[in-house]
C-alpha cells in the first residue's frame, strides 16, 4: 500500500486492505471533508443522496447482535419491517456501534465489521448503478454497485423502508 495509507485512520485502512483483499475494482476515496450524514457524502462527491449507501445499526433486542440495514441515503428505515425480519430491535448508541463494528457513527463500513452483523440491505439501493458506501471512517467512501454490495456482504436484499 502507499505511505499516505498509513497516515489514514485504522478503519479507513481496514476497509483499504479487505476489499484490495476481495479485488474490488474501486479503491476507497478519503475525502477533503467529513460526510457524516448523507446529504454531506453526497455534496462531497456531486451525486444524488440515494446514491449513498447509508448504513444503520440497530441492537437486536434477543441476543444483543448488531444488525445492519444498508439502505439509500434518501430514504428512512422502518423499524417494524427490520423487526419482522430479524426480531425485535432498537436503536443502537455510539458505544455499542464502536464496541460491534469497529467504527464510529458516520463512518460504518457494510463490510470489515469487528462481529459479523446481521445484515440486509434494502432494495430501493438497486434504482442506481453506482453507490457509494463509507470506509471506515467519516471521511472514507467508496464506489460500488448494489450487485457488489450484496455480493461482498452476502446479505439478502429486502424491503426494509418506509413507504
Amino acid at each position: 500500500m502507499s505511505e499516505s495509507l498509513h497516515d489514514r485512520p485504522e478503519g479507513f485502512r481496514r476497509v483499504t486492505e479487505l476489499l484490495a483483499a476481495l479485488h474490488h475494482p474501486h479503491a476507497p476515496k478519503y475525502l477533503d471533508v467529513a460526510a457524516r450524514t448523507s446529504q454531506e457524502a453526497a455534496d462531497a462527491l456531486r451525486i444524488g443522496v440515494g446514491q449513498i449507501a447509508k448504513s444503520v445499526i440497530f441492537r437486536r433486542r434477543s441476543d444483543d447482535a448488531a444488525v445492519l440495514v444498508v439502505t439509500s441515503g434518501d430514504k428512512r428505515v422502518d423499524e417494524k419491517k427490520v423487526a419482522a425480519l430479524v426480531g425485535a430491535v432498537g436503536r443502537a448508541d455510539a458505544e455499542f456501534v464502536k464496541a460491534s463494528t469497529g467504527y464510529t457513527i458516520g463512518g460504518v463500513a457494510p463490510v470489515g465489521h469487528a462481529t459479523p452483523p446481521v445484515t440486509l440491505i434494502d432494495r430501493e439501493l438497486f434504482r442506481f448503478d453506482v453507490i457509494w458506501a463509507a470506509a471506515g471512517h467519516p471521511n472514507g467512501v467508496f464506489q460500488l454497485s448494489p450487485q457488489q454490495l450484496q455480493v461482498l456482504t452476502a446479505a439478502p436484499v429486502v424491503d426494509v423502508v418506509q413507504a
